[in-house]
């Protein structure tokens, strides 16, 4: 009888920690108040306090950008660029911060369309936590499509990459406020349109490559090898009617940047794939081929130039595999919505050589509950090293979309290493007393190795910032998960760009990280590693707070325990004292 009763406890008990572990709770209202619409366009620390502020589009004329605050609603809309300023029938289509002058404070780039040929690039300089609306500089360039925002120089300071019209493939640098375009590539490149284009490094070299994908269905992979950029690879995209936007992450944790890509087989959608590339490999494996839940079948959202289908992707459960936020439509026209796919063990032969594949979750209902899903992204809320998700929705009768947050009551209590890398400009002696704190920085690339729980060697790595075009949402920061090891991390390694020229691979290790911790880099100077510092900010996990809880309490019954001794002593020394006072002394006699 006994074993029954603890073989059920166990299954209840696993049962309700496999909910919790993808619970989801609503806290809108507790983050945005009444101001949650608009279109989330990027993220950035823009006041350098360590806290991850909001940069939003609304009615595709007005900039806002929600800054985090420790008070409900914890993002507050602070600063604005309104109406108008940057002329009339401007439609704003993207948004990337960033420290374009090299000031150490952030700057933010609008691209705007005025014609659907051309988009127009404008920069808004930040000045003591501020911006400088007055004094905006517009690109004296047009794009035919969204630039790619990357470190083309190795000088730390981002650049804007594009093709510009008449077509020709070129980078502008903006540093001390001053445009200069040149020619970027040794030979042409006719770029796809919406293009996928990244900056991340595909040879495990810790330098940041160049990914471009270009019109005819295939993707040229451009390696830095001493500074410069040299075509080595082109690689056709897979059959498909409707091809989606590139992503770049170490898909089955072996250190390498894989290529994900979710295509439609037919134009309408009725038929979903995402396929993966290993690095250096040419051949697309399946990953996730089955959209089917009962009866109804699913499949991608097509998309459209202004906002095609894309994977966002993170580490939702913090196992060390990344997993993906993605909008799917049911094939029978009755709606769309968000769904989580979680990175799980390979079950299907398509993909033994991966060994990993994506499943999706049907029953998320947090996520189901909200119909007319457009968009969905992570975003780690309570800068708690757990990515959270924000959702967007179309309501009727609204011009603008509808912004849902969703907190991951994540409880399985697994570990995760969080980190930023800056731009190094400055250290200490930053210009006007400046923190060097968060600016959005392109480039950077992560790998740590360890071992697992079991003793085999677990590695996992990420780039940071690689893409920056059609919401891309990409975070400032990479979270990197460890599972339930609670192990050191043996060695954790960082790679930042290199100059034209220069063959020395900018890298540095730091060893016996501790996990659950934030990790801020300065890579300053850029080439001395040995001379870069990193700052270790710990966030707590659930079992150093119950070990600190059963402490407490047993501390707590320790001193009752003693206490009621004491006062036990207490009664009966004053009993004695009582009975020696009324004892009849015979020697008194």
């Amino acid at each position: 009888m006994w074993p029954l009763k603890l073989n059920t406890l166990a299954f209840a008990l696993l049962s309700w920690g496999q909910y919790n572990a993808f619970a989801l709770q609503d806290v809108t209202a507790d983050l945005f108040g009444a101001a949650n619409y608009g279109m989330v366009a990027a993220f950035g620390d823009f006041n350098s306090d360590k806290q991850t502020d909001i940069f939003i589009i609304r009615e595709q004329s007005e900039l806002l950008i929600f800054l985090a605050d420790s008070k409900s609603p914890y993002f507050k809309p602070k600063v604005n660029i309104t109406k108008g300023t940057l002329g009339s029938n401007i439609v704003i289509t993207s948004v990337v911060p960033g420290d374009y002058d090299g000031d150490s404070q952030m700057d933010v780039l609008l691209t705007a369309q005025v014609t659907p040929e051309r988009e127009n690039v404008f920069i808004f300089w930040g000045h003591n936590q501020t911006l400088d609306i007055g004094g905006f500089l517009k690109l004296n360039k047009n794009f035919t499509d969204q630039p790619l925002v990357m470190d083309f120089n190795g000088d730390m300071i981002p650049d804007i990459f594009g093709v510009t019209n008449p077509p020709l493939t070129e980078v502008c640098y903006l540093t001390k406020r001053i445009p200069e375009c040149h020619n970027a590539l040794s030979s042409g490149v006719n770029m796809r349109i919406p293009h996928s284009n990244a900056f991340i490094d595909l040879n495990k070299d810790f330098t940041a490559d160049l990914f471009l994908t270009t019109v005819g269905h295939s993707f040229e992979t451009w390696i830095n090898k001493d500074g410069n950029f040299t075509k080595t690879e082109v690689m056709s995209t897979p059959q498909a009617a409707v091809v989606g936007q590139s992503s770049f992450v170490d898909f089955d944790g072996d250190g390498c940047q894989d290529h994900l890509l979710p295509v439609c087989l037919d134009k309408n959608c009725q038929s979903s794939a995402i396929y993966l590339a290993k690095s250096g490999m040419k051949e697309w494996v399946s990953v996730l081929s089955d959209f089917q839940q009962r009866e109804t079948i699913w499949g991608f959202v097509p998309g459209k130039p202004s906002q095609p289908l894309a994977l966002h992707l993170g580490d939702y459960n913090l196992d060390g595999f990344p997993d993906a936020l993605v909008v799917l439509q049911n094939t029978s026209g009755s709606g769309q919505q968000a769904f989580l796919l979680e990175n799980v063990p390979c079950n299907s032969p398509s993909c033994r050589s991966v060994g990993r594949m994506f499943h999706i979750h049907w029953d998320q209902s947090d996520l189901g509950a909200i119909h007319n899903a457009v968009m969905a992204t992570f975003f780690d809320i309570y800068e708690d090293g757990i990515l959270d998700m924000l959702v967007l929705s179309q309501a009727e009768g609204r011009h603008d979309l509808i912004i849902h947050a969703l907190k991951n009551n994540f409880e399985a209590d697994a570990y995760f290493v969080k980190v930023m890398v800056l731009s190094g400009l400055c250290s200490n002696d930053c210009p006007e007393d400046v923190k060097p704190f968060g600016v959005n920085q392109p480039g950077p690339y992560v790998m740590y190795t360890t071992v697992d729980s079991n003793g085999y060697l677990k590695n996992a790595s990420a780039g940071q910032l690689s893409q920056s075009a059609h919401f891309s949402l990409q975070l400032p920061y990479t979270v990197l998960g460890l599972g339930r090891s609670a192990n050191f991390l043996d060695h954790l390694f960082v790679g930042i760009p290199r100059q034209p020229g220069e063959t020395e691979i900018r890298k540095q290790e730091w060893t016996a990280i501790i996990p659950n911790s934030q990790l801020i880099v300065l890579p300053f100077p850029h080439d001395k590693p040995r001379s870069w510092s990193a700052k270790l900010y710990l966030t707590p996990s659930n079992s150093v707070l119950l070990t600190a809880i059963a402490l407490i309490g047993v501390c707590v019954f320790i001193l009752v325990i003693i206490g009621i001794l004491h006062w036990q002593e207490k009664k009966a020394d004053d009993r004695e004292k009582r009975q020696e006072a009324h004892r009849f002394h015979f020697d008194a006699m």
